[in-house]
């Protein structure tokens, strides 16, 4: 494409660059890279302005047509963006002009770019008059229809229901009868695509042509003999038994819906499962009890996991939505039987599924049949070898609470969380952890002080140190959950407790504790309890304990005051510096040099040996006023230092020579000044 000789010359003669944006907009599109070519395409609407209305319906839209051979992720982009070009074109008088772009993108190979050019048809259509879409829109729906590729009949199937509505009776006619023809296609693909849209194309039509065109279409498509067009028609049936008066429902959907859920196909048969709610409730009551109970009682039993896996899940959402008059009697006698079998299924998929639903089933069964049928099923999947089926367990707590009352689950479920906790192979006392911090929350503070708590505190000894680690982590997150305050009076004096073991590997646990709790417990606990137990340990005999003081000292440290930092933490640092051991010595040093604070140093200049032989002058140049972080962690809220102007002095490059790393100053609290070279 080039811009006409008039044009041209029109340009250059008055000095008008307008034709500049489409001339990089063409050159970009023939650039050879890709994304190039991509940024130029979500440019469009930008392009289309600084052309104007008429110059992108007369030139752009042209172009983009004659140009629709390129990478797939190019074309999607182009079709999204002209789903959303009306205005740029005029407004809904010239809309029609989009749409031998978009009908070409809608007969690529690709499918996400058919898709999209539909999603952006179906969207313009809207914006169409009547007329206009009798004249434009139309007509490009039956050349679609009628394309002798499947991509475009795969394409014309979603754009039926959008013009149907708001054409004339003829024109209606004309559509019903092309909608037939795709059902009844020789390509497997267009039979699909019809499929995933009759249940849409039937809600437009008036109801004598459902029953009389729709029913005939639906029953073919359910029979068809590729099974991923059966499985398309099930989801079709959900809106066809909507649309229809009850009376009807028996003789023209039942027996096709019959039909599916005991299909061949292991697919088709889990779409049934996976959209039985949905059929149950577009059905009615009476429908229900006499064919969808024993369906759904066969899709339980049936011989593929994905199909037990998806009917289990909708355990809670079918019993839920049974008649109410004879609800427990139908649970009671044709579903528990079923969901007591799945409970010990050999697939850990179905028996997630069941467990993510079945505490549910308590509320609608009541506290008797509860204690009575559905405790023991709770305890065998909570003792179960899959982790999902027990963490669905544990997280679903709070509805068996509502039911049963927390000492009657106490009493039932806890000594069976008591007994994995306590499990002899670690990785079962881990994944329970794990929980603990959810059952707490399930539970409430009261009951886990009462019940867990012991158990949370012995994790902190346990022989396994993957157990302590994590039991370290559980503590936070239940510090999180129930707050300081509880902290204070229960976690933190049975932790440091422990700093006076005997054992090495548990007082090298307080530290750890102290190191997860400092931030959550906050300054106040940290400095006048956790920080006193710390500077102690700093002279153990075992020089593993040592070091670890070093790397707790440098983890609380923001946390603590600067001048409790100055009186306290750094002489220990320094006296742990000149340890005989090397390990203790590295980490003291390594807390003193990197996560030190400010305060520590009387100035912060950074820079290297070798940069401060080739770099005379520094400056402290300031940066905007907000908040800002210092190296070391914590917040500053005075002005430690403002210069602007060289730092020479031979004692301020005898320390930056000593320090050799980058530290940042924060001035006036708010301010962040960093040293830079000049």
């Amino acid at each position: 494409y080039e811009p006409n000789s008039e044009m041209q010359s029109s340009s250059g003669a008055d000095g008008d660059d307008s034709l500049y944006p489409i001339a990089v907009l063409i050159d970009e599109l023939r650039n050879e890279d890709v994304q190039l070519r991509l940024n130029s395409i979500k440019k469009l609407s930008t392009i289309a302005l600084a052309l104007g209305v008429e110059r992108t319906r007369t030139e752009l839209l042209p172009f983009l047509t004659d140009t629709i051979y390129d990478e797939d992720e190019v074309l999607l982009a182009l079709a999204e963006q002209l789903g959303n070009f009306t205005m740029l074109v005029g407004g809904p008088e010239y809309v029609h002009c989009l749409l031998p772009p978009l009908e070409s993108l809608a007969t690529v190979e690709e499918t996400v770019v058919r898709d999209k050019a539909v999603e952006s048809l179906r969207k313009i259509s809207q914006e169409h008059s009547p007329v206009d879409l009798e004249v434009h829109f139309e007509p490009l729906v039956k050349r679609l229809a009628s394309g002798d590729w499947f991509t475009s009949r795969t394409s014309a199937c979603g754009l039926f229901s959008v013009c149907y509505p708001r054409v004339s009776s003829t024109v209606k006619a004309e559509i019903r009868q092309h909608f037939r023809t795709l059902c009844s296609d020789d390509t497997p693909m267009v039979r699909r695509a019809a499929a995933s849209k009759l249940g849409e194309f039937a809600k437009v039509l008036e109801l004598d042509y459902v029953k009389s065109d729709i029913i005939s279409l639906f029953t073919a498509l359910a029979s068809d003999e590729q099974d991923s067009v059966r499985l398309l028609a099930v989801e079709a049936c959900v809106s066809i038994a909507t649309l229809l008066p009850q009376e009807d429902l028996e003789t023209l959907v039942m027996p096709t819906l019959r039909q599916a859920a005991e299909d061949k196909s292991w697919r088709v048969r889990y779409m049934v499962a996976d959209k039985f709610s949905e059929l149950q409730k577009a059905v009615g009551p009476e429908i229900t009890k006499n064919d969808l109970v024993p369906a759904f009682q066969n899709l339980l039993k049936d011989c593929e996991a994905e199909v037990r896996a998806a009917a289990a899940n909708k355990v809670k959402e079918f019993c839920e939505n049974l008649p109410e008059d004879n609800r427990e009697q139908i649970i009671m006698t044709h579903i528990l039987p079923c969901v007591k079998e799945l409970v010990s299924d050999t697939n850990q998929h179905v028996k997630s599924a069941l467990a993510s639903v079945i505490m549910g089933l308590s509320t609608i069964l009541g506290k008797d049949n509860t204690i009575e049928h559905l405790l023991p099923l709770f305890l065998a999947q909570l003792k179960d070898e899959c982790p999902e089926v027990r963490l669905n367990i544990i997280s679903n707590l709070d509805c068996v609470n509502e039911v049963i009352g927390i000492r009657q689950l106490s009493q039932s479920l806890l000594p069976a969380i008591v007994e994995l906790a306590e499990d002899a192979k670690w990785r079962v006392r881990l994944a329970i952890i794990e929980y603990m911090p959810l059952l707490a929350g399930q539970l409430g503070v009261e009951f886990f002080d009462e019940k867990l708590n012991t158990l949370c505190m012995a994790w902190l000894i346990d022989h396994v140190y993957a157990i302590r680690e994590a039991a370290t982590c559980n503590l936070m997150k239940l510090v999180e959950k129930f707050g300081a305050d509880w902290a204070q009076n229960t976690i933190v004096p049975k932790v440091l407790g422990m700093a006076n073991d005997p054992n090495y590997l548990h007082r090298m646990t307080t530290l750890f504790c102290i190191n997860a709790l400092s931030d959550v417990c906050g300054r106040d606990i940290t400095t006048k309890q956790m920080l006193p137990v710390v500077l102690k340990m700093s002279e153990d005999q075992v020089a593993n304990v040592r070091f670890n003081v070093a790397k707790s000292l440098q983890k609380i440290g923001p946390v603590l005051e600067k001048i409790t930092l100055q009186n306290q933490v750094k002489p220990v640092l320094d006296k742990l510096a000149t340890d005989k051991d090397m390990d203790v010595k590295y980490f003291a040093h390594e807390a003193s040099l990197i996560r030190t604070p400010l305060t520590f140093l009387p100035l912060t200049v950074l820079y290297s040996h070798s940069a401060l032989c080739s770099i005379p002058a520094y400056r402290v140049r300031s940066l905007s006023r907000r908040q800002t972080q210092t190296l070391s962690g914590r917040w500053c809220n005075k002005l430690f230092f403002f210069f602007d102007k060289p730092l020479k002095s031979p004692s301020m490059l005898s320390l930056a020579r000593e320090t050799s790393v980058e530290l940042d100053v924060v001035c006036f609290g708010l301010c962040q000044a960093t040293v830079t070279r000049l």
